[in-house]
């Protein structure tokens, strides 16, 4: 099962871009969905996460900047990226849990089932 993630680019720090997730593979109403980002040399990181009936979870480095959505109808979630820093240069993943309970564990990489393969997201100072 793939998930396509899109959207990524260079950009300025301050600048704004919205990561795309979409799949044709896997419907993903049934599923909590998120996002994970991993910079060179470093372990994959939970950016935000949204469950089955739109509870929005994010990690601590995004919080206020970053908006995170789904739209069932499209098969798609959304990661509005806003005043982005350099920091936040990554490769952008999109996954997709079939956990029971999402409000324990939606950080965690293996209470995900499936992945994309990431979208290179570059902010420059």
């Amino acid at each position: 099962v793939q998930l396509q993630a899109s959207g990524g680019g260079l950009v300025q720090a301050g600048g704004s871009l919205r990561l795309s997730c979409a799949s044709s593979e896997l419907t993903f109403r049934p599923y909590h969905m998120g996002w994970f980002r991993q910079a060179p040399g470093k372990e994959r990181e939970f950016v935000a996460g949204i469950s089955r009936s739109g509870v929005t979870y994010f990690g601590d480095a995004v919080k206020g900047r970053f908006t995170i959505s789904r739209d069932n109808a499209k098969n798609t979630i959304y990661l509005q990226m806003n005043a982005l820093k350099p920091e936040d240069t990554a490769v952008f993943y999109c996954a997709a849990s079939r956990r029971a309970s999402f409000s324990v564990g939606y950080g965690a990489t293996d209470s995900y089932n499936y992945w994309g393969r990431g979208t290179q997201v570059t902010v420059s100072s």
